[in-house]
């Protein structure tokens, strides 16, 4: 893999006011988000107490089509990620806008499940209130912070992001003191459900701890807000993604110490339980706000994706031209906010959050699959500047890990996903029917 060192930046409508360290923060605080805080208690029903290979299979996973973004995002640095990419490698209209809808529809789909997330439990700590009303309350907050501009945005990610972190380094530490006093079981971080196959239970279990990872695409969306990205987007992206994962490691491994998978299991604060177990004098409230923090930060790093998404495909005719409006003087997509947020609010009402979890890994596999062929398709397209470019075989075993990992869907998620792209279709063609009556 080469790093190249600059580059001349594009013209945009967008503002250049995301730095390498900002963006950096970027994309660990949405790696860092809800899934590691919610859905610990599923992994160890698929894996029991080896809570921590499924977790490094799944950075392994997403470090392979990081590979690919690297290089695709750094060449062709305009807003829309896979939406541009499919566009330049199979000159099939139709097909990009899939591939873009695919990763708009995860997006707003994945900040529903993180609305309801943040409206569950954790929550419940403080204020008794019904969960849709809450998370539909929840999504207008975060469009506010999201028009207010993408500076303002990213420095709240800043505060949320260490806030977040440290919620798990407790979790790390308050079990390292366990383990230190004579407490805990580290002989559990081996053990797999009785009569499980492990290679097949770590492959299972790797599904949902994807869930975990991903978030690092929605980066490439905000690529046209970035300075120098050349150079500052390969470093953010590795550097976040590892961090993420030592981090994930590591609280898979102290979760497996201070309990056992039968206490975990069905949990839906599994990380408030560890640290209970674990005797730390720190308040259920404490751990829950800082839970809360995750979640919000997760939700508004989506949003701030899916917009820029929608931005980038109404530019480039996918979408209607309205959704490549800014506000004047803050200069964010305020249609393309509103429309994705209102997106959102609907999709709270299916109430179910792991169905929305498995749903967001299935179409972003679809969106990966793509990405990663597009790499090799567009090595024969050369740009006028300078960008990273990676290995062949990464992008090759990025694309063979997205057709293993969509083998082990369920019938349940495939016709919940279906359902999504045939509204797509359908926006498609009337997109189409506009442009060419306006045209006419």
């Amino acid at each position: 893999m080469s790093l190249i060192r600059d580059e001349a930046e594009p013209d945009t409508k967008l503002k250049r006011g995301i730095t390498g360290p900002l963006l950096f923060l970027f994309i660990l605080g949405d790696v860092l988000g809800a899934g590691i805080y919610a859905l610990m208690g599923v992994l160890s029903a698929e894996v029991g107490d080896a809570l921590w290979a499924p977790l490094l299979a799944a950075l392994a996973l997403a470090l392979l089509t990081a590979g690919s973004y690297a290089e695709l995002v750094t060449k062709y640095p305009r807003a829309g990620g896979a939406a541009v990419f499919a566009e330049r490698a199979y000159k099939q209209p139709w097909l990009s806008f899939l591939i873009g809808f695919c990763m708009l529809a995860a997006g707003v789909t994945s900040a529903a499940g993180l609305a309801l997330a943040f409206s569950g439990d954790y929550l419940a700590t403080f204020i008794d209130i019904p969960p849709v009303p809450a998370a539909l309350v929840f999504l207008v907050l975060v469009a506010l912070l999201n028009a207010r501009g993408i500076s303002e945005s990213l420095r709240t990610n800043m505060v949320m992001t260490a806030v977040e972190l440290s919620g798990l380094v407790i979790v790390i530490v308050v079990v390292a003191g366990l383990l230190a006093s004579g407490g805990g079981e580290i002989g559990r971080v081996g053990g797999f459900p009785p009569d499980t196959n492990p290679l097949l239970a770590v492959l299972g279990g790797a599904i949902i701890a994807y869930y975990s990872f991903v978030g690092f695409e929605t980066s490439a969306n905000v690529i046209e807000e970035v300075r120098s990205p050349s150079r500052n987007y390969p470093r953010a992206l590795f550097g976040a993604l590892l961090v993420a994962g030592v981090v994930y490691v590591l609280v898979g491994l102290a979760s497996a110490i201070a309990l056992p998978a039968k206490d975990l299991e069905g949990s839906s604060a599994p990380l408030l339980d560890v640290v209970a177990a674990s005797g730390a004098n720190i308040p259920d409230w404490v751990f829950s706000l800082i839970a809360l923090v995750a979640v919000a930060n997760g939700a508004l790093l989506t949003m701030i994706m899916s917009s820029r998404l929608a931005f980038g495909m109404g530019e480039q005719g996918l979408l209607p031209a309205a959704f490549g409006r800014v506000l004047p003087k803050r200069r964010t997509p305020w249609v393309a906010i509103l429309v994705t947020t209102l997106v959102a609010m609907l999709l709270t009402l299916v109430g179910d959050l792991s169905l929305l979890a498995e749903t967001v890994v299935l179409l972003l596999l679809f969106v990966f699959l793509s990405t990663n062929i597009a790499v090799l398709v567009l090595r024969r397209e050369k740009v006028e500047h300078e960008h990273f470019r990676v290995w062949t075989f990464v992008p090759v075993l990025g694309a063979a890990s997205c057709v293993l990992l969509l083998t082990q869907q369920s019938g349940t998620v495939w016709l919940f996903g279906a359902v999504l792209l045939a509204v797509g279709v359908v926006l498609y063609f009337a997109t189409r029917f506009v442009r060419a009556r306006s045209h006419a």
